[in-house]
C-alpha cells in the first residue's frame, strides 16, 4: 500500500474533533464605558438592541443607545429597582425592590403598573431577578438583602424563593422552597429549562418548566452561584460574580471573563446584532465584542 493510500485509511478511523465555536471577538477586549453609578444591576435589551439597566442606590433607570453608544437617564426614581426584562409588548418588567413589588413599566409613558405586591398577604422579600417566559410568564427570585431605604419591618415571608406569575397575569405562585438564596434566574428561548443561582449555597441548578408554571426535575447544573445571569444562542449560561464565568449547556465551564471591578453583578446581550455582551459592574458598565450572539428569549 503506498503512501497516499496509509493517510487516506488513516483519515477514516481518526475521530473528527468538533471544535466549540469562539465566544469572543478576536482581539476584542471588555471596555469600560462609563463608571458614574453607585452600584450597577439588571441589563435587559430591547428588539432594537437598546440596553436599559439599573444604578438601584440612585433609584435610576439608564438606557444605552445601540446606535450611537450614548448613555442617558431613562426613570429617576424608578422604585428602586433591580432587576429587569422586557416583554413583547415593549414593556419593562422590574423588580421594584423599593416597595418589595414586581412593576410592568410602559416605555413610551413610564408609567408603571403594579403586577405584584405580596404573596399569601405579606410582603416579599425583594424581587431581585427576573424571566420572561415565551408565552408572557414571568418567573422572579426572592432573595432578602436588607436595605437602608427600607420602612418595613422583618422578613415576612417563611423563606427566600422563586415565583411564578402567569400571563394572564390572574394566577401567581411559589414554584421553589427548598433554596438558600435564589437570585440569578434565566431561560431556554422555547422556555422548557428554567437557570436559578443559589447564590449562597453556592450552585445553579436547572429544573424543567410545566405549562402551569410549576417546575419539576431540579438538577444541579453547576457548583457556582451567579448574582445574575444571561444565555448566548449555543447554550452557553453566563454567570457573574467574580467577572463572568461561561459553562456550556452540559455544565462545564468554558471560558472566565476577568472583569477589573469588585464585583459583577449582571451581564445580557444588547447591541443592533445582539453581539454585545453588556456588563454591569459595580459602579461602572462595560461592553465585549463576541462571536455569539444572545439567545432568543433572555
Amino acid at each position: 500500500m503506498n503512501h497516499l493510500a496509509c493517510l487516506a485509511l488513516l483519515v477514516l478511523f481518526i475521530p473528527v474533533l468538533c471544535v466549540a465555536q469562539p465566544l469572543i471577538s478576536p482581539g476584542a477586549k471588555p471596555e469600560k464605558i462609563s463608571a458614574d453609578y453607585l452600584f450597577t444591576e439588571g441589563p435587559a435589551a430591547d428588539k432594537e438592541g437598546n440596553i436599559y439597566f439599573t444604578d438601584q442606590p440612585n433609584d435610576r433607570i439608564v438606557k444605552w443607545d445601540a446606535a450611537d453608544g450614548k448613555l442617558s437617564d431613562f426613570m429617576k426614581p424608578a422604585g428602586r429597582s433591580n432587576g429587569l426584562c422586557i416583554d413583547a409588548a415593549g414593556h419593562l418588567i422590574a423588580c421594584a425592590d423599593d416597595k418589595n413589588e414586581l412593576w410592568s413599566i410602559d416605555l413610551a409613558t413610564k408609567i408603571p403598573t403594579v403586577l405584584v405586591k405580596d404573596f399569601n398577604g405579606k410582603l416579599l422579600n425583594g424581587p431581585n431577578d427576573v424571566w420572561l417566559r415565551p408565552d408572557g410568564g414571568l418567573y422572579f427570585t426572592d432573595p432578602f438583602y436588607k436595605r437602608e431605604y427600607w420602612k418595613r419591618g422583618p422578613k415576612e415571608q417563611d423563606g427566600e424563593h422563586v415565583y411564578y406569575l402567569s400571563p394572564d397575569r390572574k394566577t401567581f405562585t411559589r414554584v421553589t422552597t427548598d433554596l438558600k438564596q435564589p437570585n440569578g434566574i434565566i431561560g431556554v428561548p422555547d422556555g422548557k429549562t428554567l437557570y436559578v443561582a443559589d447564590i449562597a449555597a453556592k450552585k445553579t441548578y436547572s429544573y424543567a418548566v410545566n405549562q402551569d408554571g410549576s417546575l419539576t426535575d431540579k438538577k444541579l447544573f453547576c457548583e457556582l452561584g451567579s448574582d445574575g445571569m444571561t444565555i448566548d444562542d449555543q447554550g452557553n449560561l453566563y454567570l457573574t460574580g467574580k467577572g463572568v464565568t461561561v459553562f456550556d449547556k452540559t455544565g462545564k465551564q468554558i471560558a472566565h471573563i476577568d472583569i477589573k471591578e469588585p464585583w459583577t453583578a449582571n451581564v445580557c446581550f444588547g447591541g443592533k446584532d445582539k453581539n454585545v455582551l453588556f456588563i454591569t459592574a459595580s459602579k461602572a458598565v462595560y461592553t465585549l465584542k463576541m462571536d455569539v450572539k444572545g439567545a432568543g428569549s433572555q
